[in-house]
């Protein structure tokens, strides 16, 4: 059998697969491999995982993760894993940016990108990624993420640039003032997902010009940022995994449109796409 993870950095999401059938679907806690060490991430992957997988031996997994940059990272989590599934004869520990290539494109070239808390992109040539330009985080980068759609609107709001009414209704929905923003955002941790939750106001109040200019500009800098430095970027088709490309889907192919770009997919989880990718 098959166990294949997509983990960020809140929860992961593990699907036992026998050919195209899934078996068992497992939620734990996330991990993020570049801030635990392999100790912690083995004794996480005890407690939460190998308990649901007792009785079903797994001969291959394939785990996509936030913090998988380096080769030593790649080998704390291989060690993780093996140390918990001794049956598992192959271990293929990849980034959350490869789960999103193979579930969007599958073996085809493509543009891939992610749209969630963070953003990132990359150039797949069908097997690999070939090209990705950093996404460097909420506060130089990450155009079009929930975190800096968020970060733009809490902007917005405190400078007094959107209308009053609407200023008013995102502080009172979320009972907040200055105070409580600030603290949040530059005082205690997770500052991007503090951000990131104010997605469903800009989804919700999108008729509103003043918010629809906030997530048109932002995705209008993703693709010029991001996307537009990619080989015939023009001709492949730019494909998204992510809860803000759905959320936001409309805005996203305004904002492709204009730039001449060519939306291909659009998913919120990359596991059926991934299912499908190595049932095959």
């Amino acid at each position: 059998m098959i166990l294949i993870a997509d983990c960020g950095s809140t929860k992961i999401d593990w699907c036992l697969i026998n050919g195209k059938e899934k078996v068992a679907q497992i939620f734990t806690t996330g991990m993020n491999a570049l801030l635990l060490t392999e100790a912690e991430m083995m004794e996480r992957i005890k407690t939460e995982l190998v308990p649901h997988i007792a009785g079903y031996k797994v001969t291959e997994i394939y785990y996509y993760g936030a913090g998988i940059i380096s080769d030593e990272i790649k080998g704390h989590v291989i060690n993780a894993l093996k140390s918990n599934i001794p049956s598992a004869e192959k271990i293929e520990v990849d980034s959350d940016l490869l789960a999103a290539a193979r579930a969007l494109c599958g073996r085809k070239p493509g543009i891939a990108c992610i749209l969630g808390t963070g953003s990132n992109s990359c150039y797949y040539d069908g097997e690999k990624v070939v090209d990705n330009v950093s996404p460097l985080g909420y506060i130089l980068g990450d155009e079009g993420s929930g975190a800096v759609l968020g970060k733009l609107l809490v902007g917005d709001v405190l400078k007094k640039q959107l209308p009053e009414h609407l200023c008013e209704k995102f502080l009172k929905e979320y009972d907040l003032d200055r105070n409580k923003i600030i603290t949040a955002v530059y005082r205690q941790p997770a500052a991007n997902r503090f951000l990131a939750q104010f997605a469903p106001f800009l989804e919700h109040n999108i008729h509103e010009p003043s918010i629809h200019a906030i997530v048109l500009r932002s995705f209008t800098d993703f693709f010029v940022r991001n996307v537009e430095s990619y080989p015939n970027y023009k001709e492949l088709p730019c494909n998204f995994v992510g809860s803000i490309a759905l959320l936001e889907k409309e805005v996203l192919k305004e904002a492709a449109a204009a730039r001449g770009i060519t939306i291909g997919t659009i998913i919120q989880d990359p596991m059926e796409g991934l299912i499908v990718y190595h049932a095959n």
